[in-house]
């Protein structure tokens, strides 16, 4: 059991919860220390108590030893949900994106999309040249297309198992799940892991002084909002304040204020603060590393 529960995104297979707390807690700590609480900031990190923070590891039911990862994993359910989560990612470059440029190139991938629908046939196929598109786009284009439609399609791949696979989301909520106990405070998810951490605060029961959420697909309609559980989508009853930050640049983050889509938000759900990530909006030790965030885990835990 901890005091605070940490929980990842995706593409993290290949890594542990001990790799993974060593990259989060020491950023975590430096963004609580920018907040001005040092002492918080070294019981986190420099003098780290056992069961503090703990990090919820669900990567390796991810992992299929001895496969070929990539886009022949993915099933046709798993691709038509695929070209919608990618297609809903491009629209957002579109109308949020922070610089001109990028707005502009999604409006115009989006326009040529549009210009060719229907000269495709079969869910793969409809979905590649949204796939095509994206990958076109800052971050992914400075990957280089052929490596970013691997990263983009393995993103997509677990976002759709968690959402479509009951075996997979209980196995993560079980996780997640051994960390949590009456002394939690506080659960942090990223990405994917800020569903997972949602969905788990609804199963938690408890009262729980904070969710802090980052980069979190949690507002895209047509894909995770739908297929959150339970249904509908509210805040969690037990959370006593829910804090949710995105990057302007974040594609995976749909949209930086969650409030009207969250029913009980009111004096709950604070969700219009953007922070700047860089030239990695969606990385979350960026996300923990800033200000904003000490802020709200100092409050929460003074």
């Amino acid at each position: 059991m901890a005091r605070i529960v940490l929980v990842h995104g995706i593409a993290q297979e290949q890594k542990s919860a001990d790799t993974l707390e060593a990259e989060w807690l020491p950023s975590l700590a430096g963004g609580v220390r920018l907040a001005g609480d040092p002492a918080l900031a070294d019981e986190l990190w420099r003098d780290a108590r056992p069961g503090a923070a703990r990090m919820a590891f669900y990567g390796d039911l991810f992992r299929r030893d001895g496969q070929q990862g990539g886009a022949d994993e993915l099933t046709a359910e798993e691709w038509g949900l695929a070209g919608a989560l990618a297609a809903e990612w491009l629209r957002n470059a579109a109308s949020s994106a922070a610089r001109e440029a990028d707005r502009a190139r999604a409006q115009a991938e989006l326009a040529r999309l549009t210009a060719d629908r229907g000269e495709e046939q079969g869910v793969r196929a409809a979905a590649r040249p949204v796939l095509n598109a994206l990958v076109r786009l800052r971050p992914f284009a400075r990957l280089g297309v052929a490596f970013a439609e691997r990263v983009v399609v393995k993103a997509l791949k677990q976002v759709t198992l968690y959402l479509t696979d009951e075996t997979i989301r209980n196995r993560v909520q079980d996780r997640v799940a051994e960390h949590i106990g009456p002394e939690t405070e506080v659960i942090i998810g990223h990405s994917l892991g800020s569903v997972v951490a949602y969905e788990a605060a609804h199963l938690h029961g408890r009262p729980l002084p904070l969710l802090l959420t980052l980069g979190s697909p949690l507002g895209l309609r047509t894909v995770v909002y739908e297929r959150t559980r339970p249904q509908p989508p509210s805040v969690p009853p037990g959370v006593a304040r829910w804090v949710n930050l995105a990057d302007r640049d974040d594609l995976v983050a749909a949209r930086p204020d969650l409030t009207p889509l969250f029913p009980g938000a009111d004096g709950v759900l604070d969700s219009g603060y953007i922070v700047d990530n860089g030239a990695k909006p969606h990385e979350a030790a960026f996300y923990l590393a800033k200000r904003r965030t000490g802020e709200v885990l100092s409050a929460a835990l003074r």
